[in-house]
């Protein structure tokens, strides 16, 4: 039986995901109120909103409960991941890792038989996410965001191809790390309570997911075919390449990183490492992306506090779902909340049949593209590339809309092959 505290829980939650689609009207607002323009920007920021509406649950739960209450709450929160998604994104957005990525991405692109730029756009697409089953998802979006923001964005390409490379993206990332069984998230929360190994993914529900990565992709460059064939065929590469050492010194903090990702004890260590011999060496890197990781960290801070609050809807909502339905309702559900929280709720029921948990997973990944909220790497891809849309803002709408063709992909491959 729900309490109050919980239904204050499930208020601000649904007002934050309303918040997540109403940042336009923040912006609008600095502009009507120039006195006030910064708190109003700061509403604006998507990346803000969880964290947000986590500190008035905080409060809430303080003026209901007591602050001791309040903070032992904090406490039993897990957050590995949003400070592991900042120390990949930190170390996967610098100059040499990026340099490697592009290098990869250029050999690959090499044997695809597409004109212009569009034979890079679709290893973007298509390989970059796949390769998230074996760097982690995060990994992935960073280093496939910044080479679409540098190679695609960057050029004088219509709205709609950025609107439709996001959502296929965003999609192909949330299923693309499914190869394995450590990549993805939401696969990470059932993987040992259900004695999946990456093996079992790659039979069960990595082929399928390439399938529709591959075709996603392809679909999305055919379509945008006359804008992407005019731009340059590889990277617009200025700078001098960088001694091997450091670039190996860089791949080796990444994979440090990646190896050590549910100890944060170790991986920020590394990170705090890395940033000794980054400012050591200045010569050696752009700019770490340090405000735009911390912002996707407190969004997902805040996501792990309100979403904490919200398994007592959610746990009996799946547990009234059979094995055809609870695909579906997976899918919408991710929508709305983090798709690792789903699994992770379902990982607790027990005497779940084996069908059961194949569509509870692969609905939560396929779902993991229509929103901000619905995949944890989304925030990254959405801080990196967002200041090259109008605005300097997604509309959440638009990038639902783009994302529904490559979920539907999804659908079939999981549901029908």
């Amino acid at each position: 039986m729900a309490d109050n505290l919980h239904w204050i829980a499930a208020i601000i939650f649904a007002l934050a995901v309303i918040h997540t689609f109403s940042t336009k009207l923040f912006e609008k607002l600095a502009h009507a109120r120039p006195n006030h323009a910064g708190i109003w920007h700061l509403l604006g920021e998507v990346e803000v909103v969880f964290g947000f509406w986590a500190m008035i649950l905080v409060v809430c739960m303080a003026f209901a409960q007591g602050a001791k209450s309040a903070t032992d709450y904090l406490d039993s929160r897990n957050f590995t991941e949003p400070m592991f998604v900042f120390a990949i994104m930190v170390i996967a957005g610098t100059r040499s890792v990026l340099q490697v990525a592009r290098g990869a991405v250029d050999m690959v692109a090499r044997y695809v038989p597409l004109p212009g730029a569009m034979s890079s756009y679709f290893v973007l697409l298509a390989f970059v996410p796949l390769l998230g089953s074996l760097i982690t998802e995060p990994a992935a979006m960073t280093l496939a965001a910044l080479m679409l923001r540098d190679r695609i964005f960057a050029a004088d390409v219509s709205t709609r191809l950025k609107y439709a490379t996001l959502g296929t993206l965003f999609v192909n990332i949330s299923i693309g790390g499914t190869l394995t069984s450590f990549a993805a998230p939401p696969v990470l929360m059932v993987a040992a309570t259900w004695q999946w190994d990456s093996l079992f993914m790659l039979l069960n529900f990595g082929w399928k997911a390439a399938a529709a990565v591959g075709v996603s992709a392809l679909a999305c460059t055919l379509l945008f075919r006359a804008e992407l064939s005019r731009l340059p065929r590889g990277a617009d590469e200025q700078r001098q390449a960088l001694p091997a050492w450091v670039a190996i010194l860089h791949i080796a903090f990444l994979a440090g990183v990646v190896a050590f990702a549910h100890h944060p004890a170790v991986f920020m260590g590394l990170l705090l490492f890395f940033m000794g011999f980054a400012t050591a060496y200045p010569q050696f890197q752009d700019r770490l992306i340090l405000r735009e990781g911390l912002l996707v960290a407190f969004f997902l801070a805040g996501l792990v506090v309100l979403g904490g609050q919200q398994q007592w809807w959610l746990e009996p909502l799946l547990k009234g779902m059979n094995a055809d339905t609870v695909y579906i309702g997976a899918t919408l559900l991710t929508a709305i909340t983090d798709n690792a929280a789903l699994t992770y709720l379902g990982s607790l029921v027990p005497g779940l049949s084996d069908e059961f948990k194949y569509s509870l997973v692969a609905g939560a990944v396929t779902g993991g593209g229509l929103t901000v909220i619905a995949n944890a790497p989304n925030p990254a891809g959405f801080a990196i590339l967002r200041g090259k849309f109008d605005d300097g803002a997604i509309n959440p709408l638009g990038l639902f809309i783009a994302a529904l063709g490559p979920t539907l992909v999804a659908v079939v491959a999981f549901r029908m092959l």
